[in-house]
């Protein structure tokens, strides 16, 4: 399977602030769906709160575009000063491409990025959009990469790393797993180990692509393994909302200490804009964010679809919102009704 990002994109859309140089710049990516058009747009206002000296130059490529959206960024480039562009992405040649319900084709737009930026700039930070930044990012700009295609930051736990050894048939990856949501890269090596082309031709083979999970971030991990640095875990510290649900503990020690954190990275289907989540402490640092920004009049997002009804319900119960927990899990089986 071959991609060529330049024909793939059918629109550019910047928004360009006046006092931007081209120095001394890191250029950040994100590759969404609408799904996460609010969770973008609070995630580089949190990168820019956080680093009101640093310089950024934003690139979000999406399949589908909004005015509302457009006219989000266009607010966000003018406050912050700050450079931001769109690029409507046609997926077709994606579409073939294994997905599931939590991984969709936008997933893949990671690998459109790096052909497109390939030969313009020598490196990308791509990011999650379900990603919120509380600190400085200065690190990153300097960080020299040696002979190694990117840096990354481990998933989980040892536990989780050989799980995935076994299932993907890999036992060096039992040593080490990232999290393909933070992948700082140098995009020259990217090319030079033709990482797009490898990627896509495990991901097109169904014998193969029936391992594959987490899809590209499996991969990744295979053709990658002994070609990354990794990182102190406060660059991708992950923290999924529905732990409310699993675990009972007051003191809420189940969560990692999100106040180290830099990069705090909500995994999981819930996510800190839908409005189930709001009253947890681990989402008020997206709440915080969106309201210092110019999105803050934006309303949270409702459930809606099934897999998000069920958590909506699973939630509304546990915060003992009786009522609207019955009502949207009636909401949730009618809409599996009406699937099937």
């Amino acid at each position: 399977m071959y991609l060529d990002a330049n024909h793939i994109i059918k629109k550019k859309i910047t928004f360009y602030s006046n006092n931007i140089s081209n120095a001394n710049q890191l250029n950040i990516a994100y590759g969404i769906d609408e799904n996460f058009f609010l969770g973008c747009a609070v995630s580089i206002s949190s990168i820019l709160i956080s680093n009101t000296n640093l310089e950024f130059s934003f690139h979000i490529f999406t399949n589908y575009l909004s005015c509302d959206f457009e006219k989000n960024l266009k607010l966000l480039s003018e406050q912050y000063k700050t450079n931001i562009t769109l690029y409507l992405v046609d997926d077709l040649g994606l579409s073939e491409l294994p997905t599931t319900k939590n991984w969709t084709i936008a997933t893949y737009f990671r690998f459109i990025i790096a052909d497109y930026f390939y030969q313009k700039i020598d490196k990308l930070l791509y990011i999650d959009a379900d990603i919120i930044c509380t600190g400085s990012l200065k690190e990153l700009f300097t960080l020299p990469f040696e002979e190694n295609i990117a840096y990354v930051v481990t998933d989980k736990d040892a536990i989780w790393w050989n799980k995935c050894a076994i299932r993907l048939d890999e036992s060096k990856l039992s040593s080490s797993y990232f999290n393909a949501g933070f992948l700082l890269i140098n995009l020259n090596k990217w090319h030079e180990f033709n990482i797009n082309d490898k990627a896509l031709e495990l991901l097109s083979d169904p014998n193969k692509s029936k391992k594959f999970t987490h899809l590209d971030q499996d991969v990744l991990n295979l053709l990658l393994f002994d070609k990354v640095k990794y990182l102190n875990r406060k660059y991708n510290q992950q923290v999924s909302i529905n732990y409310e649900l699993k675990y009972k503990n007051k003191n809420n020690t189940y969560l990692p200490n999100l106040d180290e954190a830099i990069l705090i990275h909500y995994i999981g289907p819930t996510k800190p804009w839908h409005t189930w989540a709001k009253q947890y402490k681990c989402a008020q640092y997206f709440i915080n964010a969106k309201q210092q920004s110019p999105l803050k009049s934006m309303p949270l997002l409702p459930a809606t679809t099934a897999t998000q009804m069920r958590y909506c319900s699973k939630h509304k119960m546990h915060q003992k919102k009786y009522f609207s927990g019955i009502i949207c899990n009636i909401m949730y089986c009618l809409k599996k009704l009406t699937k099937n």
